[in-house]
């Protein structure tokens, strides 16, 4: 370890509601080959992937020429369209982690082609680069060591050595017991694996993360994403397999663990998928990416327009290179994101319009969903308060829940949240729940021995010497 100085955030780096916009960041993040992210514009950020096909030595010249052509089409398109600035999110499939080296000459060859355009066509543009998180492989998970944990530390240096500009993870410490918890309704459970679990992983992550970044010039630590937890319970109430103010819930405490990476060494973006990233703007000040309505070739969502109205980067997700009626989907995508983000650019650039743009994104939204209430400008504020005055993960998380329950329970009560009866007793059920957790981690880590000790190897998350009663 270098030594670094972790950060403490008491206080917010956006103070009212009305500063939090798109485009802007109080830390605008200089990256890439001349690209500024929270500067005054919104840029694309296109995530695109293989079609379906096997990865192996056999297929890899394939692999390779598909990654050679997206990167070609998606920058022939951004350069067409004059897009202001882009950044590339590659994001590694299991077997390009597993073969680090893999991963990392895709990264040098879409760095290529990224250096070309800007030489020729003054394109600003950065490449994020994600490889996958298997530390998981094993049950329960060895997140500290083993096989997992060190083919990702080389993916990560092979990745920043070979031309990323900035690196990411969607971290999965604390998700097999989150998932365990999710199945069961175990709110408590919900809380440990959030409040106690992964903020102790990401912090020792993203040191780690921090490290590496240090060693490579120019290579900046982007930021992680509650995906495992909060996206996928979004997508198990979409299906109706979980209550929506659930998921509403998990995804403002979710924040706080997202906030251990920024605590550690993050300086932005937030990954695309964090849709917890205005509640880290606000307290961080630094950019972030998000996704919306033009993600919607990876998931649905109800939060289509409100999710824009915050960010610095605006994202599709991921797309397969499948050829549509114009072309190729991730050319597709680079237009339509490309679009999206002139109309924010051109009313940002009148007087008032980003504030106007945001609010229509916002109101068109907020009311028709527990999920969207959280987001907007104000429930963000009013979240990441509750953050900053807490003093520990855990009491953060819970802080962050009951921020969350009183937007809800508000917009209620005001008429314009409409919930099933269902929903209003899984809301009460919740704000019970908040109110009889224990006031110290430590009794709640006791309590979850039970139940979950066999799902996650304390040492993981150095919990061994509680484990020993030292």
């Amino acid at each position: 370890m270098t030594g670094r100085l972790t950060r403490r955030f008491s206080t917010l780096a956006v103070s009212s509601a009305e500063q939090l916009l798109y485009g802007v960041s109080p830390h605008p993040l200089h990256c890439g080959l001349g690209l500024t992210i929270g500067g005054g514009l919104v840029y694309p950020e296109v995530n695109f992937t293989l079609p379906p096909m096997n990865i192996d030595r056999q297929t890899w010249t394939e692999v390779l020429a598909h990654y050679e052509q997206m990167a070609s089409e998606i920058l022939r398109r951004a350069a067409a369209l004059a897009t202001p600035g882009i950044v590339l999110e590659f994001k590694l499939l299991p077997a390009m982690t597993e073969q680090p080296e893999w991963g990392a000459e895709i990264t040098a060859l879409l760095k290529r082609q990224m250096r070309a355009y800007h030489e020729k066509h003054h394109l600003p543009c950065a490449l994020r680069v994600t490889p996958t998180d298997m530390r998981d492989q094993l049950k329960p998970p060895q997140l500290r060591s083993g096989e997992a944990w060190e083919q990702l530390r080389l993916s990560l240096n092979l990745c920043a050595e070979a031309g990323a500009d900035i690196l990411s993870i969607e971290s999965v410490g604390g998700k097999e017991v989150h998932d365990q918890a999710l199945m069961y309704g175990d709110f408590q459970g919900i809380v440990f694996a959030l409040g106690v679990l992964a903020p102790r992983d990401m912090s020792w992550l993203w040191g780690q993360i921090g490290d590496i970044c240090d060693q490579h010039p120019g290579v900046v630590p982007g930021g992680d994403s509650a995906c495992g937890f909060a996206n996928t319970t979004m997508q198990l109430a979409h299906q109706k397999m979980l209550p929506e103010v659930l998921a509403a819930v998990v995804r403002a405490m979710s924040a706080v663990r997202s906030l251990a990476a920024f605590e550690q060494c993050a300086v932005g973006p937030s990954k695309d998928c964090a849709y917890e990233g205005p509640v880290l703007k606000s307290i961080t000040g630094h950019p972030i990416s998000m996704e919306g309505k033009s993600a919607s070739c990876a998931h649905f969502s109800p939060l289509g327009n409100i999710a824009a109205g915050m960010c610095d980067l605006w994202s599709n997700e991921s797309v397969q290179n499948v050829r549509l009626l114009s072309g190729n989907a991730p050319e597709v995508f680079t237009e339509l994101l490309t679009y999206d983000c002139r109309l924010m650019n051109a009313a940002a650039a009148s007087n008032g319009g980003a504030l106007q743009m945001r609010d229509w994104m916002t109101v068109s939204d907020q009311w028709l969903s527990p999920q969207a209430a959280v987001l907007s400008p104000e429930a963000t504020m009013k979240i990441a308060t509750a953050i900053v005055n807490a003093d520990t993960p855990y009491h953060r998380t819970v802080a962050a829940g009951r921020a969350a329950v009183e937007v809800l329970n508000h917009g209620t009560e005001a008429g314009k949240l409409h919930l099933s009866r269902k929903e209003q007793q899984w809301l009460m059920r919740i704000d019970e729940a908040l109110d009889t957790l224990p006031a110290g981690e430590e009794t709640l880590i006791d309590a979850m021995d039970a139940q979950y000790e066999s799902f996650y190897d304390k040492s993981s998350y150095g919990l061994h010497r509680i484990a020993v009663g030292a």
